[in-house]
């Protein structure tokens, strides 16, 4: 019998790490075993907000004669007992600060429930495992990590003309990629645009606002959303990737820019220094004069930019989509059996 694949994530016309991550999967996993999965998808208006309803009584439905129900984008149909979930975080929980009220008192009141009845949970990194255990209250050996993964256009060399005259670059620039979220911390970079400023660099900011999210205000000079098949070349021409989250399930904007042969400055908050490794420098965005000494650096200092480029090149290349698609599909064989 096949799996289904809940793709509202995946019908999204903007495209964060959670449409990503389920693109990816609803692309990869048919492919990988045909006849083995059967993508489930609302038409695009049902797939924000309005979907709710549909992922909740419709897709249940339309799943008859799949055994399981594979959700890759935080919530599933809360009644199924046929649920494989990809819970990416608990940010709404652990920062409700960053959300509007409505969307913090509905996680609340469906992560727990979906958890605990759910055949499999999976996550994208250890530190989202042990936030899912502590705050869902479900025992470790009912979550596996599956990280995620970069797509191979993310690579160096990529001209990046198209993006710098979509969105007027014209100066050298270091990016910050995100929606406009508190928890992304990027109001912390005033003093950081300053002294780029100095240095004849500009400090901007890609990424759309959505309804739900809130304190996303000041910080870098925002272009707004960027067109996903243009992320290539912004990355490509970026001097730097800046990402001062103070909570990151996984963080593959890091990935995506180190792919490109971008430095990249991270925070030691979440899941950021394990998705880094060695491959970035991890300053406190709280310490702004050492926050901004360590940008300058990674995007001015010749040896430490060759360090970085070099370290997070064989790090991107150590996560592929193909990869997170084969650890799902063996997760789910295993547990049919």
């Amino acid at each position: 019998m096949p799996i289904a694949i809940n793709a509202r994530a995946a019908v999204r016309l903007e495209i964060g790490g959670v449409e990503r991550f389920a693109r990816e999967m609803a692309v990869r996993l048919p492919t990988l075993r045909p006849g083995g999965y059967r993508v489930v998808e609302p038409p695009s208006w049902l797939a924000h907000r309005a979907g709710h309803a549909w992922e909740q009584a419709a897709l249940p439905i339309l799943s008859r004669g799949c055994e399981l129900i594979y959700s890759p984008a935080n919530l599933a149909p809360v009644a199924s007992r046929r649920n494989v979930v990809v819970i990416h975080d608990a940010a709404a929980l652990r920062h409700p600060e960053a959300y509007s009220s409505g969307y913090v008192a509905y996680q609340r009141r469906l992560l727990p429930e979906i958890a605990r009845h759910a055949r499999l949970v999976i996550t994208v990194s250890e530190f989202s495992r042990r936030e899912l255990t502590a705050l869902l209250r479900i025992p470790p050996e009912q979550v596996v990590v599956i990280p995620e993964g970069v797509e191979a256009r993310f690579a160096p060399g990529v001209d990046p003309s198209a993006a710098l005259s979509r969105h007027g670059l014209t100066r050298p620039y270091v990016l910050a990629v995100g929606t406009g979220s508190a928890r992304k911390n990027f109001a912390a970079l005033g003093p950081t645009a300053t002294r780029l400023h100095e240095a004849g660099i500009e400090l901007v900011l890609a990424g759309s606002d959505r309804g739900y999210l809130r304190g996303g205000a000041g910080g870098p000079r925002r272009i707004g959303y960027v067109d996903d098949a243009l992320m290539p070349a912004l990355y490509a021409g970026a001097s730097a990737l800046v990402m001062p989250s103070l909570y990151e399930g996984f963080g593959l904007p890091c990935l995506e820019a180190m792919a490109a042969g971008v430095p990249v400055v991270g925070s030691p908050h979440g899941a950021l220094p394990e998705t880094c490794g060695d491959a970035a420098l991890i300053a406190d965005p709280a310490d702004t004069a050492a926050f901004a000494a360590a940008v300058l650096a990674a995007a001015c200092d010749e040896d430490v930019r060759a360090r970085l480029i070099a370290a997070g090149l064989a790090r991107a290349g150590r996560y592929a989509w193909a990869r997170t698609a084969e650890l799902t599909d063996a997760a789910m064989t295993a547990l049919l059996g």
